[in-house]
């Protein structure tokens, strides 16, 4: 008799100051086949501790915690350059803090009040190499965020390397339009967009469309 392979596991950690959360959270964790609860921290210095020494997949990071918060965690996890990926809990959705974990390097954010289900599917998401969060809440988080003191002006140099097209596909995502809006609106196939959106993040050195959303703000290109 053939065996089949049994299908990968998303080794899942939780960071948040709510004991009881985090035991609600664990319990719809390790009710998921795919899924294995790995570990939980109660502040953000747990939590770097905890990316070091489990590396978990995903990471679900509570922004607002005493001590090191959800913020402080995220970005010295990218920094160290670890492979868990970051999905961040809040109770706002436009909370200025969720705005900087994402330009920090978090995949997304859910609500905590969100129903069980869409979390789950969240995870997967994110697991998969995907993003999770409404485009468009995502761009007013960023503009919140990039309307605070700090903020860079000017075009960056690099922005100057892209073309004419590759400008124009910059700013649609930028305004969060998805791929299937470009296409749309360009005449274009998705396929086509998609390649030129990789050529722009592969230029500007940026990981994925939220960052670019970031980066538009940031520098005060939108």
């Amino acid at each position: 008799m053939t065996t089949l392979p049994q299908a990968e596991q998303i080794r899942v950690a939780l960071v948040d100051d709510q004991p009881l959360f985090r035991g609600g959270i664990r319990m719809l964790i390790e009710s998921q086949p795919d899924m294995t609860f790995v570990g939980e921290a109660s502040d953000g210095a747990q939590a770097v501790h905890l990316a070091m020494q489990i590396k978990p997949d995903v990471i679900l990071m509570d922004v607002r915690m005493p001590g090191t918060d959800g913020l402080e965690a995220t970005r010295e996890i990218v920094a160290r350059g670890l492979r868990s990926r970051i999905l961040v809990l809040t109770t706002f959705d436009l909370d200025e803090a969720v705005a900087k974990a994402v330009a920090a390097g978090a995949s997304g954010f859910v609500l905590k009040d969100a129903d069980p289900e869409f979390l789950l599917a969240a995870i997967r998401t994110v697991h998969s190499g995907a993003e999770v969060f409404a485009a468009q809440a995502t761009a007013e988080l960023i503009r919140r965020f990039s309307q605070s003191p700090g903020r860079l002006g000017g075009e960056p140099p690099e922005f100057a390397t892209l073309t004419e097209r590759e400008r124009e596909m910059f700013f649609h995502a930028a305004k969060g339009m998805s791929n299937g809006e470009i296409a749309a609106q360009e005449f274009l196939s998705e396929a086509t967009v998609k390649t030129h959106i990789s050529r722009v993040l592969t230029k500007l050195d940026l990981r994925d469309r939220v960052q670019l959303v970031v980066y538009a703000y940031e520098h005060g290109l939108l």
